[in-house]
């Protein structure tokens, strides 16, 4: 079961009679969540995915804490994908909010100019890489990602005259056709996927700089041999960091290289920082740990303050399109710029960036200790608060001497699970779906995130001893300590003011 806050010691016994009152609201609450879920799974179609792993009704929310309609509350760490980088239903955001709905403004007004998307793009403006906010343009697209990375690749082929595009295996840049295309596992012939460097699953066995560098050779071959059977793209796309693909940062050295090679080449690059963008791994744009000025950025997410917005910036010379080139019927919705510029300017002012720098960093090194600890732990990886832990079988050979043990989906959906009966929400990504994820909110605070990797701890014990017997017991109190070290306070009243600072 979920944790829940309990009636402090000193509150006075319970009558009898309310006592079976409240017996029966408790019936009835679960009554309620279990009618609303058999209800979805009965009208929603198969398509629907959170819903299958967290079976949950959320009916209230704040800051890193959600309650469901049975009445259990919840950490999120899934953050509605990363979307919610100040945590949910945060002051600013909904007095941003509030304000417009008061003002009797206008909604929806296609492209218009108006008072709030000025100051929307102004404050977007101000965080933007100076290398590209001095010359950059502006496209307000459809209300998700997808529709941005849509409208990237129609601005590049635009611009360049060309077709082609190159991308990444294992990226992830939305659901509609052109953005599948661009993504692992697709088989469009228009875009050529080239290896994106990694250290625990190197496409080339060596991991490192070294394994950074030969995937750079490796680009520029493809590049510049005629023979190749890739022609001179129109742009190149990736992520900072891939999180669908498993959470991997990019190198910064192979971020610089991929400048210099598109540069060289007059190849636009474009940076999808739908995921990673406004303060997520440690710095606004996670293009800046590298240092790099992309042509184009792919903003969604997080940009809307919780509410469906998506963009692409450029540069100003690419801005070579017709009137009604891209156009969204949903592009000029006010209470969504309203509450992303109110959140834009909240972590810049708050160096809520640096913040996650900080407390993800401290994180994943407690994290790491699990892997000591449990064979089914393989990786622990990721940068600020955009954080992966790899799951695999430790009962199966590594397909190559010293190399990594099999990805192992199935234990990751029991830690998933695990980790939602002791009230917290994660996620899986990755090539196998192996990847639990955290993404909590910017504003998560050190006795939360304390919480986090108690509750995500003991989960993967759970597993491991259920996975390799009995026997996993003293090691599952050694790996509940390492991920309490730091000062961080223990117990049941710890869960509680945890949840109450949500």
């Amino acid at each position: 079961m979920a944790v829940t806050e309990s009636a402090p010691e000193t509150a006075p016994a319970m009558p009898e009679a309310a006592g079976a009152r409240a017996t029966q609201e408790d019936v009835g609450a679960r009554a309620a969540h279990e009618g609303i879920l058999r209800r979805q799974a009965a009208r929603e179609s198969a398509a629907r995915t959170y819903a299958r792993a967290l079976p949950i009704v959320p009916v209230r929310a704040r800051g890193l804490t959600i309650e469901g309609a049975d009445g259990n509350r919840y950490l999120d760490c899934l953050s509605g994908a990363g979307t919610l980088a100040l945590g949910h239903n945060h002051p600013v955001v909904l007095e941003a909010i509030r304000k417009v709905l008061d003002s009797g403004a206008p909604l929806q007004v296609l492209d218009l100019a108006t008072p709030v998307k000025d100051a929307f793009t102004t404050e977007l403006f101000r965080t933007l890489p100076p290398g590209l906010a001095d010359h950059a343009r502006v496209q307000f697209c459809g209300p998700a990602g997808t529709d941005a990375v849509e409208a990237a690749l129609k601005l590049v082929r635009a611009a360049t005259g060309r077709s082609g595009i190159i991308a990444f295996a294992g990226a992830y840049h939305g659901m509609t056709a052109g953005a599948l295309a661009a993504s692992g596992g697709a088989s469009d012939v228009r875009v050529a996927r080239l290896p994106y460097p990694q250290d625990y699953r190197c496409p080339f066995g060596v991991g490192g700089e070294p394994g950074a560098e030969l995937a750079a050779r490796w680009t520029e071959s493809i590049l510049d041999d005629t023979k190749s059977g890739v022609p001179s793209p129109a742009g190149m796309i990736l992520e900072p960091v891939q999180g669908e693909g498993g959470v991997i940062p990019a190198r910064d050295d192979w971020m610089r290289r991929m400048r210099e090679i598109t540069s060289a080449r007059s190849i636009p690059l474009i940076a999808d920082e739908v995921q990673t963008g406004v303060g997520r791994t440690g710095a606004f744009w996670a293009v800046e740990h590298s240092g790099i000025t992309p042509d184009v950025m792919v903003l969604s997410k997080a940009i809307g303050g919780s509410l469906p917005l998506a963009v692409v910036v450029y540069r100003e010379d690419l801005d070579v399109w017709e009137p009604g080139a891209h156009a969204g019927t949903f592009r000029g919705n006010q209470l969504a710029m309203a509450a992303g510029a109110a959140t834009l300017a909240y972590v810049r002012e708050n160096g809520l960036a640096e913040r996650a720098a900080a407390l993800g960093t401290r994180m994943i090194a407690q994290l790491q200790s699990l892997a000591d600890d449990f064979g089914c732990v393989g990786d622990v990886r990721g940068r600020g608060l955009m954080i992966g832990v790899e799951i695999v079988d430790p009962e199966k050979p590594p397909s190559s001497p010293g190399g990594p043990h099999p990805a192992a989906p199935e234990l990751a959906v029991a830690v998933q699970r695990e980790c939602l009966r002791r009230g917290l929400i994660v996620e899986l990504g990755g090539r196998n779906s192996s990847v639990v994820r955290l993404l909590p909110p910017l504003t998560i605070s050190d006795e939360q995130a304390s919480a986090v990797l108690n509750r995500l701890a003991d989960a993967v014990a759970e597993v491991a001893k259920s996975h390799t017997g009995p026997g996993a017991e003293s090691t599952r109190r050694t790996a509940t300590g390492r991920a309490q070290e730091g000062g961080h306070t223990q117990g049941t009243e710890h869960t509680r003011r945890a949840e109450r600072s949500g």
